[in-house]
């Protein structure tokens, strides 16, 4: 009797595959930080070897930039367009993030690990960390002097950049909190009370965030 001949495994198609490993290495590096973790590791959680990762990404320090930008496209993939809104838009985006980010904790602690790390000497990460704060302060400041214009504020470009990076410090700083204490501290809410306190200070009178979890009736 002639031995039956085992079935091949399904070849998952090349988008597919680097999703996987995006997905996989945002786990690993987010739970033992890039130094530490190693590409054996990612290429064994995606079924594959670890010269499969480096087919598709080419080195580590490569897959660390990927991991970074799939997580900035992870947070804007719900949104029409997949970019971010301006004005106050921008501002319930960010509380919208907040939530979405509360059921999806490897993804957060992957970029909470990564941008702590990205602080030392020599860090790969170091020149995209920079880049993509200034890219979010320049939006969020934006979002600030479009709000300021069409309510006849009189808003100073200082202080839209300071609040600007206020709020990017506040986020930063309420992630890491609510991964060492979920019991303690409610993403969402803590953020938006963090955020609607800075609008307040600098543009006076504007309403509250619309579906704000601080709002009644909101989900």
């Amino acid at each position: 009797m002639s031995q039956a001949t085992p079935p091949r495994s399904r070849r998952v198609p090349r988008a597919e595959r680097r999703e996987e490993i995006l997905a996989a290495a945002a786990r690993v590096f987010g739970s033992k930080g890039y130094r530490a973790g190693s590409l054996a590791e990612v290429a064994e959680q995606v079924g594959i070897t670890h010269a499969g990762v480096l087919h598709h990404f080419g080195s580590k320090d490569r897959l660390l930039w990927e991991v970074l930008e799939y997580r900035d496209r992870v947070d804007v993939e719900h949104l029409e367009g997949q970019h971010i809104p301006g004005g106050l838009e921008l501002f319930r985006h960010l509380v919208t993030t907040a939530r979405r980010n509360a059921d999806r904790r490897g993804i957060v602690q992957a970029y909470t690990v990564l941008t702590g790390e990205a602080v030392t000497d020599g860090h790969p990460a170091a020149d995209r960390a920079r880049t993509r704060f200034g890219v979010l302060r320049e939006d969020i400041a934006s979002a600030l002097r479009t709000v300021a214009d069409e309510r006849g504020i009189d808003l100073a470009e200082q202080d839209a950049v300071r609040a600007a990076s206020a709020v990017i410090g506040v986020m930063d700083g309420l992630q890491t909190q609510w991964l060492l204490d979920p019991e303690v501290v409610d993403l969402a809410e803590s953020t938006a009370f963090a955020i609607e306190a800075i609008l307040r200070a600098v543009l006076p009178g504007v309403e509250p965030l619309p579906d704000s979890p601080r709002t009644p009736g909101a989900p």
